[in-house]
């Protein structure tokens, strides 16, 4: 009996316990789910609280936006953000899509003059935002527009806005936003090439002139691309006045061209390095590859040369045989003579002359250039350039005239053709038989050593004598195919005539803006053809200007027909 009693107070015991135990586990379990709860709702008031305050701070970014949207724009406001696509074309007017014309057109731009947008690229996510990249990449500049054209959602950017606002390599979708702006007219601009090559042109405002006619804007920190002929410079924007960013339609700029910066130079660019007449200069030049260099003949040395009392003399002495080198002169517009485009050259195997005197036509006081090319190897060589006085070889000459004409008792060699004292013509012509040799080459005759006469070779294309050595290099330079950039195929001689008379990528000077331009193919307008006017100056032309006489704004093609018409004068 106290058994049973006894295990039916513990089995009590034990159900209490379990039940304690039962009531502790929901009355924790119920505590944490409150506090569960209550953090759950902390952390949706807290993310309420967050999307409160960045819509605050979107809509307080917008309103500044607008402010600043109004004040740049004078009242007219746009600002999108469009996937930047690249296009083709020059200067810095961009494409926008229609929607953007109407916008503009609906607040009254167009009656407000050109139209000009600042271009900031956004940056992406997993874009690095450092102060450093965001200088190094720069990322805003300034443009005009060309068109309305594109498709919506795009903008299509010019290659010079491109590599302004993407300096390194750009997103796989790019965005800019585009934001519509009223800018000052420039008054000052200070800009700084790259490297020498584009301070050796003589003409460089005005090369840099034509070029910043295509361009709307110019903005601090941009790099303009100049483009002369076939060479390329890139200039940076170092300082504008009255404003970091400025309109350059209809104004004149004053521009300050400051020293390149050197650290930033291209490996691959030409310098011409100065000469001074007399004094040699070294060198070493690759096979295959150019060195330049420039002298400058004064008033004074021009007219001695014209009057034929001396030459100018360029001599290259080569300091090693493993090499050979050809020699190309030009005057300047042409800064850096080749193959394709010189006045003078010579092809002769090792040290070479050249002599130019009073017979060249376009000898005279200016700027020249000298390009050593590498031919064969790598050859060092020393180039000196001199002027030679020709007084002592005319009286030589003149002696020998006279003395000549003095011994009229002379017979003619029947080897050589030379007139000998008729008392000394037998021993002379039974030595002459015996040692010399003619050239039987049709317009040669000249007398040979015979043991000289097998290393004289005429070339069967052009004629040219030289030495047998030298018939490789003769090939190679003047009956090898050129290709002129134009499409055209000739050999040298062909070239360099083509090249200096009827390429249309020869330069020449614009006679309505002074500057060194390509020449280009015939003017489409008859009339400008008749007048003999390139393609360049048929545009060019057709700009106007303000008459002296009356005021009214004049083509400067008609502006000489204008005058003997209205004014009668000639």
């Amino acid at each position: 009996m106290d058994f049973e009693l006894r295990g039916a107070r513990e089995k009590l015991e034990r159900e209490q316990k379990e039940g304690k135990e039962r009531a502790r586990l929901r009355l924790q379990k119920e505590r944490k789910a409150k506090q569960e709860a209550i953090r759950q709702r902390e952390a949706i008031e807290a993310a309420q609280r967050i999307r409160r305050l960045d819509a605050a701070e979107a809509q307080l970014k917008a309103n500044q936006q607008m402010e600043e949207s109004m004040l740049a724009g004078k009242g007219v406001i746009l600002f999108r953000i469009l996937e930047a696509v690249p296009y083709q074309g020059y200067g810095d007017k961009i494409k926008l899509p229609p929607s953007c014309f109407t916008e503009l057109s609906d607040q009254g731009a167009l009656d407000k003059g050109p139209m000009y947008f600042q271009l900031s690229k956004v940056q992406q996510d997993g874009s690095p935002t450092t102060e450093s990249t965001e200088q190094q990449n720069h990322g805003t500049t300034h443009s005009g527009v060309l068109e309305f054209t594109t498709n919506e959602g795009f903008v299509e950017l010019p290659p010079h806005v491109w590599n302004n606002l993407f300096s390194s390599e750009p997103p796989s979708t790019p965005l800019i936003e585009v934001r519509y702006v009223r800018l000052p007219k420039g008054t000052y601009a200070k800009l700084q090439p790259d490297g020498m090559g584009f301070l050796d042109m003589p003409n460089h405002k005005a090369v840099l002139e034509t070029s910043l006619r295509q361009h709307a804007t110019l903005s601090q920190g941009d790099v303009v691309t100049v483009n002369h002929g076939e060479l390329s410079y890139k200039l940076r924007v170092l300082e504008l006045k009255p404003s970091s960013s400025v309109s350059v339609l209809e104004t004149d700029i004053e521009v300050d061209i400051v020293g390149p910066d050197l650290a930033s130079g291209r490996a691959d660019q030409h310098v011409l390095v100065p000469l001074t007449l007399g004094k040699a200069e070294s060198g070493i030049v690759k096979e295959g590859k150019y060195n330049y260099y420039k002298f400058t003949v004064d008033t004074d040395v021009s007219e001695k040369i014209a009057s034929g009392f001396a030459n100018i003399e360029v001599r290259i002495e080569a300091e090693t045989s493993s090499g050979d080198t050809d020699l190309y002169v030009s005057k300047h517009p042409v800064i850096f003579p080749n193959q394709h485009q010189h006045e003078w050259s010579s092809h002769d195997v090792g040290s070479k002359v050249l002599f130019l005197g009073s017979k060249d036509e376009n000898l005279g006081a200016g700027t020249y250039s000298i390009g050593v090319f590498g031919f064969k190897g790598t050859t060092k060589y020393q180039i000196v350039v001199g002027i030679e006085d020709n007084n002592s070889l005319k009286v030589g000459e003149q002696a020998a005239a006279s003395s000549s004409k003095l011994d009229s008792d002379s017979l003619a060699c029947r080897n050589c053709k030379h007139y000998i004292p008729s008392r000394s013509i037998a021993l002379h012509e039974a030595y002459c038989f015996r040692h010399n040799v003619i050239c039987q080459h049709a317009g040669c005759g000249i007398v040979l050593r015979k043991e000289e006469a097998e290393n004289h070779m005429h070339c069967e294309r052009c004629g040219r004598t030289f030495q047998k050595a030298e018939m490789e290099k003769h090939m190679k330079v003047f009956h090898e195919p050129l290709h002129c950039p134009c499409g055209v195929i000739l050999e040298k001689e062909e070239m360099v005539h083509h090249q200096s008379t009827v390429c249309p990528l020869r330069l020449i000077t614009c006679q309505f803006c002074g500057d060194m331009v390509q020449a280009g193919t015939s003017a489409t307008d008859i009339r400008d053809r008749l007048r003999g006017l390139s393609e360049h100056e048929s545009v060019c032309g057709s700009r106007t200007a303000l008459c002296d006489s009356c005021g009214r704004s004049v083509m400067l093609k008609e502006m000489d027909i204008h005058r003997i018409a209205v004014h009668q004068k000639n």
